[in-house]
C-alpha cells in the first residue's frame, strides 16, 4: 500500500502541501495543466527551490497576470487561467492585512463541477471546499451554500486545494497519514478583523481531530491546510512503519527562529495483508461498562454516537462487581473521530473511564443496486469479495416506502427484492 505521511513539523498550509508534492515528483506542468481546466483568468505559477534552516525544498506561489520571471535554479510553470492576491491566511504565515478578492462557495462549486478535472480531483476538491463552507457557516451563522469565501475564495487557496488533490492522484497514493497537529498563539488579521490563533475556521474544520498548541506567536495551521488533512488524513499520530521511497519538503513563507519552516512529506510502501481478498482498514474500539444508567438514556446515547460519526455502537449485557447487572458500551470509530466520541461518552453517560484499542477489519466491498420488483423499484445493498457477491440485503427504508405505497406486507416486499437480486440480472438498474 502506497502511503503518504505528512510530517507537520511546522504546521501545514495549502502552498506548503503543493510544494512538498512537487518535491516528491509531480511536475509543475502537471499542476499548470490541471489548473487550466478552470476559467479563472490570467495567472503565473512559481515552483522555486529554497531553504529554511539548511533544509531545501520547493516553495510554491501563484500570482495574477500572464508574465513571470524564471528562476535559473528552479522549475517554474506559467498558466493562463488564474487571478490571485496574497492574503492573510493562505500562502502560509503571511499576515499582511490587504484586500482579498474571493468567490462564494456556490461559484467555486460551479467552477469545479463544470470543469474537465478528473473525478478524483473533483470529488475531493468539492469535499474540501464543503468542509470550509460548513466551518465558515457555523462561525458566521449562515447555511454552507450561502457562505461567501474571502481568504479561501482567492485563487491562491483555490490553486492550493486543487493542486493538492492533483498531486495526491498523480503520485498514486492509497492512504494519507498525518503527524500530530499543533498550532501557535497570538492573532491573525482576516477579512472580518483580528482573529485569535488557532483561527475559528481552522478549529471548526479540525473538529474531532487531535490538535495541540505551542507557545509560538505564529499561525502554523491555515484553514486550507486544515481542510486538506481533514479530507485526506486517514489517521493522526506517529509515522507508520514504511519502506521509504522518497522524501519531499514544502517550504513555508516565514523564516522561523525556532524550527525549519517546512512540511515534510514522506512517500513509502506500507505492509498490507496481501493474502486477504477483502477490503481492510484499522479502526478504534472504545468500550466502557455501565451499571447506573437508565435504559432510556443508554438507548439515546447510541443514537447520539452514530450521529457523531461512530461506525457502530452496541450494548451487551454483562455482570459487574457486587453482582450488579450492567451493560458494556462498545463503539467503533475512525481515529479522527475519537476525540468527539470520547467527549460524548463522558458527557452523556456515567462513565468515569473508557478503554481503547486499534483493531483491523476485513470488509466486503459495498455497492447499492436498484432492482425492479412487482412492488416497484427496491434498493439492495450488495457485499462483494472482488466481483463475487456474497451478501445481499434489501434496504429497509426502500422496502418500507414500497410497502406503504402499494399496501403490500413489508415482508412480501423484502422477499421480492431478494428474489429479484438473486435471479434475473436484467432486472438491475
Amino acid at each position: 500500500m502506497r502511503v503518504l505521511f505528512l510530517d507537520c513539523i511546522s504546521g501545514i498550509s495549502g502552498d506548503m502541501t503543493v510544494g512538498a508534492l512537487c518535491d516528491l515528483g509531480v511536475k509543475p506542468s502537471t499542476f499548470e495543466r490541471e489548473l487550466s481546466h478552470l476559467d479563472l483568468g490570467d495567472f503565473h505559477m512559481h515552483f522555486e527551490r529554497q531553504q529554511r534552516q539548511a533544509i531545501e525544498g520547493v516553495k510554491f506561489s501563484i500570482h495574477e497576470g500572464a508574465t513571470h520571471r524564471h528562476d535559473q535554479n528552479a522549475p517554474c510553470a506559467c498558466g493562463g487561467h488564474g487571478h490571485a492576491h496574497s492574503h492573510p491566511h493562505e500562502h502560509e504565515h503571511t499576515h499582511e492585512a490587504e484586500h482579498v478578492h474571493g468567490r462564494s462557495h456556490a461559484q467555486i462549486r460551479a467552477l469545479i463541477e463544470t470543469s474537465d478535472l478528473s473525478p478524483f480531483v473533483k470529488t475531493h476538491a468539492l469535499a474540501i471546499f464543503h468542509r470550509v463552507a460548513v466551518a465558515e457557516g457555523k462561525i458566521h451563522g449562515q447555511p454552507p451554500q450561502e457562505v461567501a469565501f474571502h481568504e479561501v475564495g482567492a485563487l491562491d487557496s483555490i490553486a492550493d486545494i486543487l493542486c493538492a488533490c492533483v498531486g495526491i492522484e498523480q503520485l498514486g497514493i492509497d492512504e494519507v497519514r498525518v503527524s500530530p497537529l499543533f498550532d501557535g498563539r497570538g492573532w491573525v488579521p482576516c477579512a472580518h478583523g483580528q482573529f485569535p490563533v488557532p483561527c475559528p475556521a481552522t478549529l471548526e474544520i479540525l473538529a474531532g481531530i487531535p490538535l495541540g498548541q505551542i507557545d509560538e506567536p505564529f499561525e502554523f495551521i491555515t484553514p486550507t491546510g486544515a481542510a486538506i488533512v481533514a479530507e485526506f488524513g486517514r489517521s493522526f499520530g506517529v509515522m507508520p512503519t514504511l519502506r521509504v521511497e522518497k522524501v519531499g519538503y514544502g517550504i513555508g513563507t516565514r523564516h522561523l527562529p525556532s524550527r525549519p519552516n517546512v512540511l515534510r512529506a514522506i512517500l513509502g510502501e506500507a505492509s498490507a495483508p496481501s493474502a486477504s481478498p477483502y477490503l481492510t482498514d484499522t479502526v478504534v474500539r472504545v468500550e466502557t461498562n455501565l451499571d447506573d444508567l437508565s435504559p432510556e438514556i443508554t438507548g439515546a446515547v447510541l443514537n447520539r454516537l452514530m450521529d457523531a460519526g461512530a461506525l457502530d455502537a452496541t450494548l451487551s449485557p454483562i455482570q459487574m462487581k457486587k453482582n450488579r447487572p450492567g451493560v458494556q458500551l462498545t463503539v467503533l470509530c475512525e481515529e479522527a473521530a475519537l476525540g468527539i466520541i470520547a467527549d460524548l461518552i463522558f458527557a452523556e453517560t456515567t462513565a468515569f473511564g473508557i478503554r481503547m484499542d486499534r483493531v483491523e477489519r476485513w470488509k466486503l466491498e459495498r455497492r447499492f443496486q436498484t432492482f425492479s420488483t412487482p412492488h416497484g423499484k427496491i434498493t439492495v445493498k450488495l457485499g462483494l469479495r472482488g466481483e463475487e457477491i456474497l451478501q445481499t440485503a434489501p434496504e429497509f427504508e426502500s422496502c418500507r416506502a414500497a410497502s406503504e405505497r402499494t399496501g403490500q406486507p413489508l415482508r412480501a416486499v423484502y422477499d421480492a427484492a431478494l428474489r429479484a437480486c438473486r435471479g434475473d440480472d436484467t432486472r438491475r438498474e
